[in-house]
């Protein structure tokens, strides 16, 4: 990878498809340097993009991100865009596991790596993708919900502490995004994928801390979060 020492630098983990390919594209038009993790290859090449393989549940995933970091020289944008989901199966709570493992234990192994580099160096940006669907349990993608609903806590906790660190923390919740995570037989509201880049450009622009779109959908999911809440407490 080469570039001149003027570019700005982002890790974008799980970018080989959906939000995280369609965000890369984007950065590496608006001349960043970028370093992609993600399971599978890439469509993606150039002098200033790298693809590295790897599976964020692995146990060698963080000498992978390491690598890419060294690589890279520095990183100012990390962008956590890695996630799965799917529907409740009494006979395979294994991939709820994987859920869990994925939208939650991931991206804190991937905190893990990239924010002392940030902190060292008194600057950055770590940007997790998670979920309207954060606000309530769900009968039927528990894992997912609960993974959603931690990446989204963990990372508003993470933001707090590190403001004196020179490190922004944001959380981009999505309803529906035209991506393979669409499995729902009904999709209000959804977004293109397209859309969903700009919203995350957007944010990488602003440095809000919390970003929800669709607004409206945030707010039906928001009173609907409240009601289930009370429901499963009883």
């Amino acid at each position: 990878m080469t570039g001149g020492v003027d570019k700005q630098r982002a890790i974008v983990v799980g970018n080989s498809d959906g939000i995280g390919l369609a965000v890369t594209r984007r950065l590496l038009a608006d001349g960043w340097t970028v370093a992609g993790l993600s399971r599978s290859s890439s469509p993606l090449t150039g002098n200033d993009y790298a693809h590295h393989l790897a599976d964020v549940t692995d146990a060698g995933y963080r000498e992978v991100l390491a690598g890419a970091l060294d690589t890279l020289g520095g990183v100012e944008v990390c962008i956590y865009a890695a996630g799965v989901g799917d529907f409740f199966d009494v006979d395979d709570l294994a991939a709820q596991t994987r859920a869990l493992e994925v939208n939650l234990v991931g991206a804190a192994r991937t905190v893990e790596v990239v924010v002392p580099v940030m902190a060292r160096a008194g600057a950055g940006h770590v940007v997790g993708l998670s979920s309207l669907a954060d606000v309530a349990p769900s009968a039927e993608a528990p894992g997912y919900a609960a993974g959603k609903a931690g990446l989204s806590s963990y990372l508003l906790g993470l933001g707090g502490a590190l403001r004196s660190h020179g490190v922004r923390v944001s959380v981009v919740r999505f309803g529906f995004v035209d991506t393979k995570m669409a499995k729902a037989r009904v999709k209000p509201m959804m977004l293109s994928v397209d859309q969903a880049a700009d919203v995350v450009l957007d944010c990488l622009r602003t440095r809000a801390t919390v970003v929800s779109r669709p607004r409206r959908m945030a707010a039906l999911a928001r009173t609907a979060g409240l009601a289930l809440n009370m429901r499963a407490r009883r």
